[in-house]
């Protein structure tokens, strides 16, 4: 009959939904402490906590009471709040702003030298003091130790988390790009320079000779940064952690590195096998955008739209450039969504809409979006990735710069350096983008690539989460690599002996010669 066919079916589906469930690996909900930093670093890890949230996994943020991002009250997480002097909006607002000065005309050298180093050294020692007023409060540690946390979650852009775990004596997964000074894989993995490029150095993986002496300074002037910050940290270490540690090896020996980037993104290079790379996780398929927004996207017709945002820290351009800038898009067919806060430019269209905020990714997935028009930031140039948007570049700070020059190689974008923008460059970048169909194809040809993956890079972070909860770690994937001296790393020992071996073997050679010689010589004498 049809109900016992129904039946026969039903039954099939439950036995082949069993047998799945036995395939895919579970795990229990587990007790994860987090320590995140703050800013766009906050904005990356926050979307994989909402994941891991949605897996049924109870979370802990350890955050600084003067938080930018970082909210106390969430449905995500429970909070414990370190005492900071420092407001980190305040803090952050005052450096960009004169950096912003620095770049439209400034001495670059002395503010890259003086000011962002300074910035760099002070933030810390804001999470050295987070670290040991942690470390100080009895009463905290034996909360944390009576939570029995499964790992700590934590951003190695600064070595806090990772000394707190060693302390605590848990399992420690990365959410990283960076590390202290430099790219994470300058950590852990071979990382020849005449190949890879320094961040900063605004070199592609293709170097003349030239360029490979700049790129070593470049690396020098890391690992003089390096050496600057660490000390501080090992003295944490050397006073709290028994029997001490060197906080780049803590770092080193993490057992979970969860890279946001990809080869699609970056330059090939070597890698190991605890790096997961999960570039573009946060990205998703777009939502539908408001009736307002909709219908403004699709005003613009067969010219299509231009966005436009310098991210979430940057509130304007000097008001100058901001004229300008008003001024070409006025002038062109296309539709405008710009994000601009402060004074409204005297010269903007009818063709633009200035909004203080705007659903990027929903605006970047939309069919009628042609350019988009950033700073640089991985979120946003990974979501450009994603949805297959070319990117005319205004890079501000940071690693900008680099990320938009990664696009640039792959001639899927432009970049426009704010000493040089002007209505006329940026006119110019614009229609490029615009009427050159290849950087269009190019950016496409990048999203089919990243997204053809058998797991989806957030899919690949939560697994790997709970990998770590499941084993207690993942000390089989750890490279012993930086636990040996650099001259057993590089062979120099084995190197010195075979060296002492051959001019051993032909010092005897030639004394043995000169035995001969001098026997048959004394020989001869005698005859």
């Amino acid at each position: 009959s049809l109900w016992n066919k129904n039946n026969y079916v039903w039954g099939i589906g439950l036995l082949f939904s069993l047998c799945l469930m036995g395939v895919v690996p579970s795990c229990d909900g587990g007790n994860i402490l987090v320590l995140p930093l703050d800013g766009s670093h906050w904005i990356n890890i926050q979307v994989q906590l909402d994941e891991l949230h949605s897996h049924g996994h109870k979370l802990t943020i350890i955050r600084s009471s003067g938080s930018w991002y970082i909210k106390e009250q969430s449905h995500m997480y429970s909070v414990i709040n370190i005492p900071s002097q420092i407001n980190l909006k305040e803090f952050f607002g005052g450096f960009l702003e004169r950096q912003m000065q620095v770049l439209e005309g400034g001495s670059a050298l002395v503010f890259l030298t003086y000011d962002f180093i300074s910035l760099l050294l002070t933030l810390h020692e804001m999470w050295h003091n987070d670290l040991i007023y942690l470390l100080n409060n009895t009463t905290l540690l034996k909360e944390l130790r009576d939570a029995k946390y499964d790992l700590l979650l934590t951003d190695p852009g600064v070595a806090t988390g990772v000394i707190l775990a060693k302390y605590l004596n848990l399992p420690l997964v990365l959410n990283a790009r960076w590390f202290l000074a430099m790219d994470g894989h300058f950590a852990l993995a071979p990382s020849p320079v005449s190949y890879i490029p320094l961040t900063g150095s605004g070199f592609t993986d293709k170097m003349d000779f030239f360029q490979r002496v700049k790129n070593v300074f470049y690396y020098s002037v890391a690992q003089a940064h390096q050496y600057l910050v660490t000390p501080g940290y090992n003295a944490i270490c050397e006073k709290y952690v028994e029997d001490g540690c060197d906080v780049i090896s803590l770092i080193q020996d993490a057992d979970i590195w969860l890279f946001r980037s990809d080869f699609v993104f970056d330059f090939p290079r070597p890698t190991m096998p605890n790096v997961i790379y999960i570039g573009g996780y946060s990205c998703k398929p777009s939502k539908p955008l408001s009736a307002e927004l909709e219908d403004f996207m699709q005003s613009a017709g067969e010219h299509g739209v231009i966005v436009m945002t310098l991210g979430s820290v940057v509130n304007a351009l000097p008001i100058k450039l901001a004229e300008e800038i008003a001024s070409v898009f006025a002038k062109l067919p296309q539709k405008v969504i710009w994000r601009h806060i402060g004074a409204r430019p005297s010269t903007v269209g009818n063709n633009t809409l200035i909004v203080d905020w705007m659903p990027q990714k929903d605006l970047l997935g939309h069919p009628q979006t042609k350019v988009f028009v950033a700073h640089g930031g991985t979120n946003g140039v990974q979501e450009a990735i994603y949805h297959g948007v070319p990117v005319l570049g205004i890079p501000l700070f940071f690693d900008q710069f680099d990320n938009l020059l990664r696009l640039q190689a792959r001639g899927a974008g432009t970049i426009i350096r704010l000493n040089e923008l002007n209505g006329e460059t940026f006119e110019q970048g614009l229609r490029e983008l615009l009427h050159q169909e290849h950087y269009r194809d190019n950016m496409q040809r990048l999203s089919r690539l990243h997204r053809d993956q058998p797991l989806s890079p957030m899919d690949q972070a939560v697994f790997w989460v709970e990998y770590v909860i499941r084993h207690k770690g993942a000390a089989h994937l750890r490279t012993q690599a930086y636990k040996m001296p650099w001259y057993s790393y590089y062979c120099v020992d084995v190197l010195l002996l075979l060296l002492s071996a051959v001019i051993g073997t032909v010092l005897c050679v030639v004394a043995l010669f000169r035995f001969l010689c001098c026997r048959n010589r004394t020989k001869i004498k005698q005859q």
